[in-house]
């Protein structure tokens, strides 16, 4: 099990108590081993892919063993321990977590944050076992999944019309079907064994993808017979690829199925297509843009 970034900061200065200078990365290994973290723990990734959760962890409870004092940086991506964490350390902590860091100034001024219009001190998640980034993250993953579930409402109530052409415009901005005069000719037309409408695999159309367009309740499952029911069209059509795309979801009967020829089917859930329509802008629009910088050490010249 991964252990929080605060639970990280007692075994860090211990680390570094004797005195020598140790990059981050080695320190990563030296705790990921004190730890006793499995390969997979180590590979565990904070939910946007971007970085590991252990070194992400183990760099955020180096920041904080810095701002109060207890480590320093002599230069860049090193840390080395100070006299005064060479103090607390004699002083036989049995742990060093926020609470425990408030003792000394210099963590209290790093951790205020005065709000608009008034003088009211934010606590920044002291009780959290969580890094900066991992709140940020975790609260970006509950706002977008309850748009997701906005979106697979909004459908639901509007005309299968309405589905259609969402499903050509996401289609479409995914890079398949050329334009949307092109996609959209297609779509509704066919309507023959249970086949929706086809798209140009690519711009050039050098293949033609069929579809199965179901503007289903979310409770209502889209089961394996109407897989096999698609994939029986695809092969009245002469056809091998198809996708399948529902507001509601699949039974692991139809997950599993696989066609015996050569047909390949790609299922898209209404999750997966809300999902998409935010990662494409399809029928969402952006209220605010938070970008999370480093510092520049190539500017201020370190090593």
């Amino acid at each position: 099990m991964i252990p929080d970034y605060q639970s990280i900061m007692l075994p860090l200065l211990k680390v570094v108590a004797d005195k020598k200078e140790y990059k981050l990365q080695e320190l990563i290994e030296i705790l990921s081993s004190s730890f006793k973290l499995t390969d997979a723990d180590r590979e565990e990734m904070l939910p946007s892919g971007q970085q590991r959760i252990f070194d992400n962890r183990v760099a955020w409870a180096r920041t904080y063993l810095k701002k109060a004092g207890l480590v320093d940086s002599p230069r860049r991506a090193f840390v080395t321990i100070t006299e005064r964490g060479l103090k607390v350390l004699s002083e036989k902590p049995d742990f060093i977590n926020v609470r425990f860091l408030k003792q000394f100034p210099e963590f209290v001024e790093f951790q205020q944050t005065k709000r608009e219009n008034n003088d009211i001190d934010i606590d920044e998640h002291s009780e959290s076992t969580e890094t900066p980034e991992e709140l940020l993250e975790t609260a970006y993953l509950k706002i977008r999944k309850s748009l997701a579930q906005e979106i697979i409402n909004k459908v639901i109530q509007l005309p299968p019309a309405f589905f259609e052409k969402l499903v050509v415009e996401l289609l479409v901005k995914m890079g398949y079907g050329g334009s949307i005069q092109d996609a959209g000719k297609a779509i509704g037309k066919t309507n023959d064994e249970g086949i929706d409408g086809t798209i140009k695999e690519d711009k050039l159309g050098l293949d033609i993808i069929y579809i199965q367009a179901k503007r289903w309740q979310p409770g209502n499952t889209v089961g394996r017979p109407e897989i096999q029911k698609f994939v029986g069209a695809l092969a009245g059509q002469g056809a091998k690829k198809g996708i399948f795309i529902t507001t509601s979801s699949f039974t692991k009967d139809a997950i599993k199925y696989q066609p015996r020829n050569e047909t390949k089917i790609v299922l898209i859930d209404g999750d997966q297509m809300s999902q998409m329509m935010i990662d494409y802008d399809l029928g969402v629009s952006p209220v605010n843009k938070y970008e999370i910088k480093r510092l520049d050490h190539d500017y201020f010249g370190d090593e």
